[in-house]
């Protein structure tokens, strides 16, 4: 069993030292304590560890913050921070008077005291940065990206055709190879070393998320139901989000169904990517669109077991955009970038669309995303739209399965998957 190197660690390594608090949340299993007790093992000083998943422990921390906090030395990590947001209060006061003693009292340098990790966000941890503000360095780790896996280095995806042609793309594989990976999905607990069957797997997973992150928030009388509707939601990856359309197939109210959403956002297990507008473009559409964060889970609800059906099936685009965005959204993720402020989509009332916008900096980049290998310029037919945007709009490309980089036009490009 290898070690995989999370390309997130560069920015916790820039952070240490800078931050007396750093926060890392992401998605169940993956990866948040292993990252952390691995750098902990490179640090100067002996970092302790306690997990909250443990009950006693978690009890300590609940009905006796600062006697855990005395108990537990720092440095330390807190892993499943989520499940006592009352020690915030608490982190802060430990953190104050380390300040006011290295400014009045002993002179030493206050490093990083608290590591946290959590695998969901609601309305505590929202109010984390609001609360330690000045203190605290939050990151967001998400399950392996393809880089990652193939020990790439891995920047914030920009199509800048300047930039892509000095990359180096991750190995060419053949279609079904890519809907293997896909169909796998990336959490690191399945690259171990062990086979591992990916039914069997992802029903552990799920059985494990609604008993640890779900049945605490709301009160699910029926689980049938609650599998329903992240099987719906699963089935819409790569769609607009509808809360009717969703609440018909399983049979919820629209109330309900933006309700659960939202818990399937917070606990990253699902993303929206927002669509653009602006004053000259008001006939775009306001609502976002969905994505799964892991594609073999959402291979694994919406019925599919075998990567050859999968490639062949209805579900085979969606999926295959799903993924690449997901990449490129891990792109930024990785790098501490917030993906929201630099990912959209577009789509106005008459029907024209463009799959991903690119902002970076002054300048947007559209983005098609096509499953085939050879494409011409009716892919990028809708371009022309970002020139009402009031950007510099370099060029735009089209992501898909050609094994080369191929001009289509003066401006436009076709892209290999391979250099997200």
């Amino acid at each position: 069993m290898k070690y995989i190197n999370r390309n997130l660690q560069r920015k916790i390594d820039e952070m240490k030292g800078q931050f007396p608090v750093i926060l890392v949340s992401g998605a169940r299993q993956s990866g948040k304590s292993t990252l952390l007790e691995y750098i902990s093992k490179d640090a100067k000083e002996e970092v302790n560890y306690v997990s909250l998943d443990d009950l006693k422990e978690r009890a300590n921390a609940i009905e006796d913050p600062e006697t855990f906090l005395r108990v537990h030395e720092q440095p330390l990590i807190i892993d499943e921070f989520q499940y006592a947001p009352n020690l915030l209060s608490y982190i802060k006061i430990q953190v104050d008077t380390a300040r006011k003693n290295a400014l009045f009292g002993d002179g030493k340098e206050v490093g990083t005291m608290y590591y946290l990790t959590g695998s969901r966000v609601f309305q505590t941890m929202e109010n984390v940065s609001e609360s330690l503000a000045g203190r605290i360095g939050i990151l967001e780790l998400m399950p392996l990206s393809t880089r990652e896996l193939e020990e790439k280095a891995e920047e914030c995806f920009i199509p800048d055709i300047q930039i892509l042609k000095k990359k180096e793309p991750i190995p060419y594989e053949a279609t079904i190879k890519i809907y293997e990976r896909i169909l796998k999905g990336s959490y690191p607990e399945l690259y171990n070393g062990q086979q591992k069957d990916l039914e069997n797997f992802y029903s552990a997973y799920i059985r494990t998320y609604i008993e640890r992150d779900i049945r605490d928030l709301i009160n699910i009388r029926d689980e049938v139901k609650f599998l329903r509707f992240i099987s719906a939601v699963a089935a819409r990856t790569g769609q607009e989000y509808n809360a009717s359309d969703i609440g018909k197939d399983v049979g919820i109210d629209n109330k309900t169904v933006d309700e659960w959403t939202s818990i399937l956002k917070n606990t990253f297990l699902i993303y929206f990517l927002q669509p653009y507008s602006n004053n000259a473009v008001s006939r775009a559409i306001k609502r976002p669109k969905i994505y799964c964060m892991d594609t073999g889970l959402a291979c694994y609800l919406a019925g599919y077991l075998d990567a050859r059906t999968l490639e062949r099936s209805t579900y085979s685009g969606q999926i295959f955009e799903t993924y690449l965005i997901s990449e490129i959204i891990k792109s930024y993720q990785n790098n501490g970038r917030d993906p929201r402020v630099h990912l959209y989509y577009y789509r106005d009332n008459n029907q024209k669309e463009i799959d991903l916008l690119i902002i970076d900096q002054d300048k947007i980049y559209p983005v098609e995303i096509k499953k085939g290998a050879n494409v011409g310029k009716e892919a990028i037919k809708n371009f022309d739209i970002v020139e009402k945007f009031e950007m510099k709009s370099p060029n735009g490309i089209v992501l898909c399965l050609t094994k080369d980089i191929h001009a289509i036009d003066a401006n436009n490009y076709m892209i290999p998957i391979e250099y997200i």
